[in-house]
């Protein structure tokens, strides 16, 4: 078992520097937070000039500034724009080609009326692998209005465990953004992380999902806008064409998931010489395995839906631009982040973390808690959360690492309100009140960040 708690620091004095880097990083995320939340500035552009804050009251050259930030922004989109980019082309093949239709009508065939709300749990899972959450949602509202609808039961009984199944894939589970950039940041085992993150969703989707949604069901029985309805309403035009099987949709999500795993289990298992080991870690290698993924879905997925090679490259081509504000945004956060480290505030945020004895966990996710209370969003929570932690992460064991991804990834969803995006969506789609939207979605969203910290803090005790 490996202690959760960071050793003392030693014996090294503060100083007045120390104090003004302590400032400086104070100061550029309080203009991240302004800037987004009051001015209503794009987070790209937040994050730049948030770190040209910090570097100048730091005392950074201008030059050594702008190079650092530069390297930075250019690592981590190097790091982790292909993989978002391979994961945004999965997800369009899924959603075009008729695979997500297959997995809902295949799920619900399967179920009986009292298992719905599992059900969509399930479905949201195997949707939210490789797509992103608005994405995702904006798929999955026609299936909610659908099985309300022809079931009788309350909306929220069916929405909040789908809600919950995409937001918890969301926030804890790579290939995601938020997950990816802090793996990269914090050099974690991305396999490792993975298999514990998909540990830890499990309970965390059962609670925050279908458990309660029995809850929410009871408070708030919403009618969805008559408008909406209709418009979310799937539309018979393309019954006629051909879509891929249910078994074969799921395998080739889960492809890259297996290999990603796979490796980490042989790299664990198996000794450094062994001769297994290395097509495991070369399929493993997560920009392989995504790229296996994408191919394989190009025949399972877009051939078997009929489409040929200039509708399979339109598709690929469609869920590119949608990705560039993501792609933007985490490579910002990327050069905030080696200028937090650059400027020497990431090794002051370190020792005086040592000093006070905190757990490496605990500060993580009280981290992006107040970062995400304050921007609302939970990819730039995560990103600078990661950022700020990176330091506390050398040295540490590779499970303790991975663990403290999912501790921030927790904390970067907590208390969802008014100045995320994705309160209003929920809210809009549903036809919810400010009031009920915050009695629903934002509990959800906290028992989301809570259960899912609990779990990891009882991983951490184990591993």
């Amino acid at each position: 078992m490996t202690p959760l708690v960071i050793p003392l620091a030693g014996a090294a004095s503060w100083s007045g520097h120390d104090t003004r880097l302590i400032v400086a990083a104070l100061a550029g995320i309080a203009v991240i937070v302004l800037l987004i939340t009051k001015l209503r500035t794009h987070p790209f552009l937040a994050l730049v000039v948030g770190s040209g804050v910090l570097g100048v009251v730091a005392g950074m050259a201008p030059g050594d500034l702008i190079d650092s930030f530069s390297a930075g922004l250019g690592s981590t989109v190097a790091g982790v724009g292909v993989l978002i980019a391979l994961g945004a082309m999965l997800g369009k093949l899924l959603a075009d080609s008729g695979g997500a239709d297959e997995i809902v009508d295949g799920i619900l065939r399967r179920s009986g009326d009292r298992s719905l709300p599992w059900a969509v749990t399930l479905i949201a899972v195997l949707i939210g692998l490789p797509m992103f959450f608005e994405i995702g949602l904006v798929l999955l509202i026609p299936v909610i209005m659908l099985v309300a609808r022809r079931s009788g039961r309350p909306l929220l009984l069916i929405a909040v465990p789908a809600l919950a199944g995409l937001s918890v894939l969301h926030g804890l589970v790579p290939p995601h953004p938020g997950p990816l950039v802090a793996i990269d940041t914090l050099k974690a085992d991305l396999g490792l992380t993975l298999g514990l993150g998909l540990l830890v969703a499990i309970p965390t989707v059962i609670v925050s999902g279908p458990l309660f949604a029995r809850l929410a069901a009871r408070w708030v029985r919403p009618e969805p806008p008559e408008r909406l309805e209709r418009e979310q309403t799937p539309e018979p035009e393309d019954r006629e064409r051909p879509r891929p099987g249910f078994g074969v949709t799921v395998a080739t999500i889960l492809l890259p998931v297996v290999l990603m795993l796979g490796r980490a289990v042989v790299e664990i298992v198996l000794p450094e010489d062994h001769a297994v080991r290395t097509p495991f870690e070369v399929l493993g290698t997560p920009l392989i395995a995504l790229l296996i993924g994408v191919i394989v879905a190009m025949f399972t997925l877009g051939r078997a839906a009929g489409f040929g090679r200039a509708r399979i490259s339109s598709a690929i081509s469609d869920s590119l631009p949608p990705i560039a504000g993501i792609l933007l945004i985490v490579g910002a956060g990327g050069g905030f982040k080696q200028t937090l480290v650059d400027s020497g505030v990431g090794k002051v945020i370190g020792e005086a973390a040592q000093g006070a004895n905190i757990p490496v966990l605990v500060l993580g996710w009280l981290i992006a808690v107040g970062i995400r209370l304050a921007t609302g969003s939970a990819t730039v929570a995560t990103i600078s959360a990661a950022g700020i932690a990176a330091p506390l992460a050398a040295g540490q064991p590779p499970a303790q690492v991975a663990l403290l991804v999912l501790a921030i990834g927790a904390g970067s969803l907590f208390f969802s309100h008014v100045n995320d995006a994705g309160f209003w969506l929920v809210k809009e789609y549903l036809g919810m009140t400010v009031g009920e939207t915050v009695r629903t979605w934002s509990i959800m969203e906290t028992i989301i960040s809570v259960v899912s910290f609990c779990c990891v803090l009882l991983l951490g005790l184990v591993v």
